[in-house]
């Protein structure tokens, strides 16, 4: 449940607006908040989305036509990755060997790619005999100690004891592959979806996600495990808990030599997260999935039939219910390719995380179709050793070594190429053509056509010689703007549009920005963009912003700069049109204030008429450099995915007219 976003700012609001309680310039009843949110909206998109997915797989009965969409979905899904990198040499290398009772435990690093390192522990078990052992991938959850967290020990262990070798391998931003390190040579965050989601902010930005290092990692990880001279390369199972599940259901769903997977404390479905606990970090959401019909069961029919366990616990933040759908449906698409054996779900008991009954039966998972041994596998304790023992790295991170590679520069190198292609693009292309293209890359409709949105009064409050008129615009999209308009004593022709990344009430303090342009006899306009204020559903995080609005955007394949430029555009021409006779409008002046300067020049490059001068105060220059940064504090919200493989931010000063706008930082 999401507490409004417009009560906080208001509040904030209310400590720099002496003359007027900050509560007398909302604009919304109660109700109307609630349906005019956007994540509200976004909502009942998503559900509609999901609506025309479940219509296509229902009618799913014929095997041929089931083999199609599984290539369908997974040229998606790798597409919408950022693509794969291409393999290179492992470099594999052990640090040191550790006797155990009945296994060993081999500390390694390889190389996801050149000078991009993975550390990892080897489980393997002692011989009694002839032949190869299988291989389990074991990716952890979002644990900082990654591979030597205890559960993640206690996969290794258990898969080594049923005669299965296992590799543990941390993720990035766990472990010792953190990212981003204090000067003393520790993470600085300590949560690693932090990290997830700040590598996110500049992989977004280059058209990949945070996911796209994961699943090669975890593909490199398989790579290691068939090198193994002790591992038989046919018989690769895969399995992980919470983010390790969302790694083991990406993985399972795009890479043929996973045969036997149990993904655990992830599985659901989409419609159930969004009802209830919505989008979570960076890797855990890729770009469009929902518009173009990919939920989390399709990570289970991708692979089909090969064989699936399902593991959940009763309790767990990630909806149970949603876990059954997910297996029905699965059972169902097994059923129709004669195999409905070979996918399954276990409930156990307990809250988020792999309960000993879950990991037995994972063991045996894995035991019936890697061995081909059925027996039961008890519910067993057995210790677990010291992490430290377990490291691989002297100083506990593989960052500091030399020659080693962050994602930030990962990233970085790849904006390097794309902005070649940029300048390319920019030498070549018409300035008509390329606002068209940049408006479908941010998923705003075509400015050229234009609507003045309907208005409602919502009353007035007076101020000393002036006054504020407050007012709700309703666009032909759909979306409720909430808004001010200033109206001076005397006013001049022209007017402003004033955009703040605070909404509709940023900058209206005592003698401020806004009080200083009424002084001058200018009417000045304020509205809620989209998710701002009254529109918002939670409390912004300094780092992200409201980032489960982000998200579920993304999901949709829709991006928070294109449906607030979308907003702007419509907030113009009302003010043009605002209280003048028809075809007299008035010049418009816009000025977009901290983040809401990219909406403001994105509107001014799409529509450079509508805009007698631009205004930009503060906000990020540019995109490129954000790419590089590590912590891109308050950036999320103003990135769109791929942008940069078209335009960046100062590409759009030339559509606008260098000229027209101005810079105030």
């Amino acid at each position: 449940m999401f507490l409004p976003r417009a009560v906080l700012v208001i509040a904030l609001a209310a400590m720099s607006l002496p003359r007027v309680a900050a509560e007398e310039l909302s604009c919304l009843t109660e109700s109307e908040r609630t349906v005019a949110t956007l994540y509200y909206q976004l909502q009942q998109r998503a559900y509609a989305a999901l609506d025309r997915r479940d219509e296509v797989v229902e009618k799913l009965t014929d095997p041929a036509a089931i083999r199609e969409r599984q290539q369908k979905l997974r040229r998606l899904m790798l597409r919408q990755l950022g693509g794969l990198p291409k393999k290179s040499p492992l470099h594999a290398r052990t640090v040191r060997k550790l006797d155990c009772d009945g296994y060993t435990v081999e500390c390694v690093i390889f190389d996801s790619q050149p000078g991009h390192r993975i550390t990892a522990n080897f489980y393997l078990p002692v011989s009694k005999g002839a032949g190869k052992f299988p291989g389990v991938a074991v990716s952890s959850g979002h644990s900082r100690t990654g591979k030597t967290a205890d559960y993640n020990q206690r996969f290794g262990i258990a898969m080594a004891r049923q005669g299965i070798a296992a590799l543990c391998f941390d993720p990035i931003g766990q472990g010792e592959r953190s990212q981003i390190l204090k000067d003393n040579g520790q993470p600085q965050f300590s949560g690693t979806t932090t990290e997830h989601f700040l590598v996110g902010v500049g992989s977004i930005l280059v058209g990949r996600n945070t996911a796209r290092y994961r699943v090669w990692d975890a593909m490199r990880a398989i790579d290691y495990l068939c090198e193994r001279p002790e591992v038989d390369a046919t018989r690769i199972g895969f399995t992980g808990c919470s983010g390790g599940g969302t790694l083991t259901s990406y993985v399972m769903a795009l890479d043929d030599r996973v045969a036997c997977a149990a993904p655990a404390c992830y599985l659901t479905n989409f419609r159930r997260l969004i009802e209830s606990i919505g989008p979570q970090d960076a890797e855990q959401n890729i770009f469009g999935q929902l518009a173009a019909g990919l939920d989390q069961p399709d990570y289970v029919l991708m692979r089909a039939p090969q064989p699936t366990l399902i593991s959940s616990t009763t309790d767990d933040f990630f909806s149970i219910r949603g876990s059954w759908e997910t297996f029905r449906e699965a059972k169902r698409i097994y059923g129709r390719l004669g195999y409905p054996e070979r996918v399954e779900l276990v409930e156990v008991a307990g809250k988020h995380g792999v309960q000993p009954q879950n990991l037995a039966t994972i063991s045996h998972w894995m035991r019936r179709w890697l061995l081909e041994s059925d027996s039961p596998v008890s519910v067993a304790e057995f210790p677990t050793l010291p992490p430290e023992k377990l490291l691989c790295t002297p100083a506990g991170q593989v960052l500091p070594t030399d020659g080693e590679q962050s994602v930030f520069d990962l990233n970085a190198s790849h904006q390097q190429q794309l902005a070649r292609q940029r300048e390319m693009i920019w030498r070549d292309g018409k300035p008509e053509e390329l606002a068209v293209q940049i408006a479908q890359k941010i998923g705003t409709p075509d400015p050229r056509q234009r609507a003045t949105p309907k208005w409602e009064d919502r009353g007035r409050v007076k101020r000393d010689g002036w006054h504020i008129d407050k007012l709700v615009l309703k666009t032909s999209s759909g979306a409720t703007l909430p808004g001010l308009t200033f109206h001076p004593q005397s006013p001049v022709d022209d007017a402003y549009l004033y955009l703040h990344d605070r909404g509709k009430l940023g900058d209206t303090q005592a003698d401020g920005p806004i009080e200083k342009l009424v002084a001058d006899g200018y009417v000045v306009v304020t509205v809620d963009l989209r998710g701002q204020g009254e529109t918002g559903t939670a409390a912004d995080n300094d780092l992200l912003g409201d980032w489960k609005s982000y998200y579920l955007a993304y999901l949709l394949g829709e991006s928070l700069v294109g449906l607030r430029v979308e907003d702007a555009l419509a907030a113009a021409d009302f003010v043009a049109n605002y209280q003048r006779p028809p075809g007299d409008p008035r010049k418009v002046h816009l000025v977009g204030a901290g983040q809401a300067s990219v909406i403001a020049l994105h509107a001014a490059a799409l529509a450079p008429t509508r805009f007698a001068s631009v205004t930009l105060r503060g906000g990020p220059r540019d995109w490129s450099s954000i790419v590089s940064q590590t912590v891109p504090a308050g950036q999320l919200e103003s990135t769109v995915h791929g942008a940069l493989e078209l335009y960046d931010l100062p590409n759009l000063l030339d559509l606008a007219g260098p000229e027209r706008v101005k810079r105030e930082d």
